[in-house]
């Protein structure tokens, strides 16, 4: 499992997606959850705007990332 580091009090699915490198662009999010399986805390997700906060964790494209909230909240 890797662990993606935030410094803010959540981020959306659809940035975090960018972040990891899955989507290129914010335009492809929706597109993508369409057509591929992301669980978030082992439920299916299709929402782009689902806020991921600290501990949550997010299946996609066979590998599991854990949200780490790393230093205060903006």
């Amino acid at each position: 499992m890797k662990e993606v580091k935030i410094k803010t009090e959540f981020i959306k699915l659809g940035q975090f997606l960018k972040l990891i490198d899955i989507i290129g662009t914010g335009g492809e999010v929706k597109a993508f959850l369409e057509i591929n399986d992301v669980l978030v805390n082992d439920q299916k997700e299709h929402r782009r705007g689902r806020k991921l906060k600290d501990g949550d964790i997010v299946f996609v494209k066979g590998q599991y990332f854990k949200i780490i909230q790393d230093g205060e909240a903006l």
